[in-house]
């Protein structure tokens, strides 16, 4: 118990800052958007359950080769943690940019897959991603299961999957509702503006801690 108390504020915030990012839809979410439209839903949802296992697997790659790292280069934590800061600032900038010119929110359009198909498309479109490797090195870099045990670091790793997957879920199943995509649209201006204030937040706090 006592061991998870520790580890607690690092994983509260590895998980606000996925969070966060995921309430800022990108293509991920405009093709899963077009899956639960022309598709259906379960299709969409079966999309859904292989980005989230993409997000483990680069999870888990950058957990090892982060830890690697830190047991070989004692100033790699400095780094790694300006690296992180930079790109939090970069989504903040993002963020900054989507609320002085929101972009429109279009489905992307999808061709008739089965669910294997699916499931293999969210799968590789999240482990290809450049940017969803530098998302992970940037939450990596926060050291919220450094030195933690097995147990610590799979319950962390499976529950950033399940919020990949909810957060992921959630916005398809919304957005595939055109009364839903309009009054996002209508509000979507203050919510990364907020989401912009965050992540600067908590670039900041990362670069003095």
């Amino acid at each position: 118990m006592n061991d998870i108390l520790i580890f607690l504020p690092g994983i509260i915030t590895a998980y606000s800052i996925l969070i966060g990012a995921c309430l800022s839809p990108g293509p991920a979410v405009m093709m899963l958007m077009g899956l639960a439209t022309e598709q259906g839903r379960t299709k969409a949802l079966t999309a859904c359950a292989g980005i989230a296992l993409g997000s483990v697997c680069i999870n888990l790659l950058t957990l090892l080769g982060v830890g690697l790292l830190l047991s070989e280069v004692a100033w790699a934590m400095l780094i790694l943690r300006l690296v992180g800061t930079g790109y939090l600032l970069y989504l903040a900038y993002g963020a900054f940019k989507k609320s002085f010119n929101p972009p429109p929110v279009t489905a992307s359009k999808t061709q008739s897959h089965s669910l294997a198909r699916c499931f293999s498309t969210g799968l590789l479109l999240q482990v290809t991603n450049p940017k969803a490797i530098a998302f992970w090195l940037a939450i990596t870099s926060v050291g919220a299961v450094h030195n933690a045990g097995i147990t610590i670091t799979t319950v962390y790793v499976f529950g950033a999957c399940i919020i990949s997957f909810v957060c992921h879920g959630a916005w398809a199943l919304m957005l595939s509702a055109e009364t839903i995509r309009r009054l996002y649209s209508q509000f979507r201006r203050w919510v990364e503006a907020c989401l912009g204030g965050f992540f600067v937040f908590v670039a900041a706090k990362m670069a003095s801690s």
